[in-house]
């Protein structure tokens, strides 16, 4: 178990270091991969932005992911989701429209602590403080791979097991800490999960190295 985000980004970096990267640049989902970002950028003298995905969540049960939406409209479904598509249909849809108005509210809260990094041609590092269903991910990652970076590593402390072949899949490389047999919920393997707060995660932006633009 992790004390809190910092103390499971250390041990992250620590992991990470030593391995060549091209101009490194840390992409955390907002809010709680801010955190882990913030830390793996100065660890590794890395550049640090955010990128925008949301899970789009189950009929009646929020905490349950049936997919994600990412920044550019694109919607990842989770596998299991098919088999009773047409009955959530209207569902979807409107859940789509929620997390694109969230989306759109982060964009120009984060985008107004610094503006969007270049990733093209560089060594991108996308990170989160854990993963879960992997559909958020799965969604950020079909987004940075549209940018053409050298490559693309994901690097979070705690990722279920049944989800490593499948995120895997999207990346070229995927680093982690713990990968439990039965993850119910991130939050389990932290002692101190405190939701991390927009002012502070725009804050540890703003405070981050400067990054390269176009």
């Amino acid at each position: 178990m992790f004390r809190d985000r910092e103390d499971a980004a250390g041990q992250l970096a620590a992991r990470l270091k030593g391995r060549p990267l091209h101009e490194p640049l840390v992409l955390a989902i907002p809010r709680g991969g801010v955190v882990i970002g913030a830390v793996l950028a100065r660890e590794l003298g890395a550049d640090l932005d955010v990128v925008l995905a949301r899970k789009l969540r189950a009929p009646g049960q929020p905490e349950l992911a049936v997919g994600a939406v990412a920044e550019d409209g694109e919607v990842t479904l989770n596998r299991h989701v098919e088999e009773y598509l047409d009955s959530i249909q209207d569902y979807l849809a409107d859940e789509r429209r929620h997390q694109l108005g969230e989306i759109a509210r982060r964009r120009r809260l984060f985008r107004g602590a610094r503006p969007a990094a270049r990733g093209t041609g560089r060594s991108v590092i996308v990170t989160d403080d854990g993963i879960a269903t992997g559909s958020t991910m799965i969604a950020t990652l079909q987004t940075v791979r549209e940018h053409y970076p050298r490559e693309v590593i994901v690097a979070v402390p705690v990722i279920a097991r049944d989800r490593v072949a499948e995120v895997r899949r999207w990346c070229d490389e995927l680093v982690y800490l713990q990968s439990p047999e039965d993850l119910r919920s991130v939050g389990e393997f932290y002692r101190d999960f405190s939701q991390v707060e927009d002012p502070t995660a725009i804050d540890l932006l703003r405070d981050a190295a400067f990054v390269q633009t176009p």
